[in-house]
């Protein structure tokens, strides 16, 4: 069987979903975003399935960036607190634990922050900012995202991966951190 056609069709179909993705961000939220977790005292995050990898990969950034990063239901997660930044990835908007994670934080002061495809639901609703990623989500996308070719929530997971890199590269500038710098707090027991 030949594939040279499918796997050139689908590959630049792919990218063009993410170019226009990029293209319709919001770049004064993407600021407001970056705003709170330069000014964050410690940074929790949560986010499951495969834009929970996303989400994981980018936590483990920030604490390369200096930031004090915590994931929700590890064991060693303290509580959270005023001056606190709790960053909860719901694509759908329609993840009830999420949902009730952020109830949670909100009880306890801190600033919630949710990243979605779906702002209008209920968990963005109740954030103190939402960041809309306009890619097509799994249940629920918003009309004004990028349709995609792709099965489920794929080009919102994909995509949260390429923006929060290009989130700590923009962070990483404009903290100062050097590529070194954050080498220094690279796991080094591996």
């Amino acid at each position: 069987m030949e594939i040279t056609k499918d796997y050139q069709s689908f590959y630049e179909t792919v990218v063009k979903e993410h170019l226009e993705v990029f293209k319709k961000q919001d770049i004064k939220e993407l600021q407001r975003f970056m705003e709170l977790i330069k000014g964050a005292d410690r940074i929790f995050l949560m986010g499951v399935g495969r834009e929970g990898i996303s989400t994981r990969g980018f936590a483990m950034r920030l604490m390369h960036l200096g930031k004090e990063t915590h994931w929700i239901w590890d064991d060693t997660t303290p509580g959270m607190h005023e001056g606190d930044l709790f960053i909860a990835t719901n694509g759908s908007g329609q993840i009830g634990h999420i949902t009730y994670v952020v109830e949670q934080a909100k009880k306890a002061g801190t600033k919630v922050a949710v990243v979605t495809g779906s702002p209008k639901q209920t968990c963005a609703q109740m954030a103190d900012f939402t960041l809309f990623v306009p890619a097509a989500v799994f249940n629920g996308t918003d009309d004004r995202a990028v349709p995609s070719i792709q099965p489920m929530g794929n080009l919102f997971e994909q995509h949260l991966y390429m923006l929060f890199d290009i989130i700590i590269m923009m962070l990483e500038k404009e903290l100062q951190v050097s590529h070194e710098d954050m080498e220094g707090r690279h796991r080094n027991i591996e």
